[in-house]
């Protein structure tokens, strides 16, 4: 059963949003207190079983189809342990959020809350955003983009156009990564009768769109002043990986797996480098 729920909470992926709200958090507030620990470990595992569990128990039908599925790409849960996932994913879950809502203030209870939402809508019904073209996209960039919104609005920081800017590119990018991601599954999501971004574009123009996306996200990031414009070089190595698929054939698109495989480490290598940047301009 552990073994079970650490595969439905994606470990590889733990990082990609416990990351961007101790990063927001720590810049906003100046140190590590309480709040900046809980909120950590809330979008490190728990907020991970969620969104990967969801999903996990609601796409197992068409995850039996997908030959990526069963390894750190998506767990292939047996059904007996569907319930034990999500009462695993809720339980987990509910004491975090609890705290962070009395540490909190209005606006952080509204980008959690919104955050939640994302996360249960994406995959469970009756919504199924994930099956509303570019509406995926966009609720994937959420799960991504919120954790950094909320630890800016739980340690108050100020909006300013730079912040703007910098969310933005954010959300841009988390767009490309999910509609990149989309392309490797075209043929067994349509087999499978599921909709995305990717079946409804085909292959070749969603790749197009992610690439169109990274390209936008790194033009943003030199708006946000030194040293974070020098965030937009991090674009070039997405646009590396995906650039060899933007003429893809539709029956081909499982051979982008290659390109999703090398995004997945890019994301360390860059994250590497935005940590560097963050020491950087906590410095000056």
């Amino acid at each position: 059963m552990i073994g079970d729920l650490l595969a439905a909470s994606r470990p590889l992926s733990w990082i990609n949003t416990a990351y961007p709200f101790a990063a927001a958090y720590l810049l906003v507030a100046g140190g590590i207190d309480a709040r900046w620990v809980i909120g950590t470990l809330f979008f490190l595992v728990p907020y991970n079983l969620a969104m990967y569990g969801i999903n996990d128990v609601f796409d197992y039908a068409s995850d039996l189809a997908n030959p990526r599925k069963g390894g750190v790409e998506g767990a292939l849960l047996d059904p007996r342990r569907h319930r034990t996932v999500l009462l695993a994913a809720v339980l987990s879950c509910a004491p975090f959020v609890i705290v962070l809502v009395v540490l909190g203030s209005p606006l952080s209870w509204l980008v959690l809350a919104i955050s939640l939402f994302a996360v249960i809508a994406y995959s469970a019904p009756p919504f199924r955003f994930k099956e509303i073209p570019v509406l995926d996209s966009v609720t994937s960039s959420i799960h991504f983009v919120s954790p950094a919104v909320f630890g800016f609005a739980l340690a108050g920081g100020a909006v300013t156009p730079g912040l703007v800017a910098l969310l933005s590119a954010f959300f841009l990018w988390g767009i490309a990564s999910h509609a990149f991601g989309a392309v490797q599954d075209v043929v067994p999501d349509r087999e499978g009768g599921i909709s995305s971004i990717a079946t409804a574009l085909g292959a070749a123009r969603t790749v197009r769109v992610a690439l169109a996306c990274w390209a936008a996200a790194g033009v943003l990031m030199l708006l946000t002043g030194w040293p974070g414009a020098l965030g937009a070089l991090l674009a070039l190595p997405y646009l590396w990986a995906a650039a060899p698929y933007r003429s893809v054939p539709d029956a081909d698109s499982g051979t982008a797996n290659r390109g999703w495989r090398h995004f997945l480490w890019i994301n360390y290598a860059c994250g590497f480098v935005v940590t560097m940047l963050l020491i950087v301009y906590a410095l000056g």
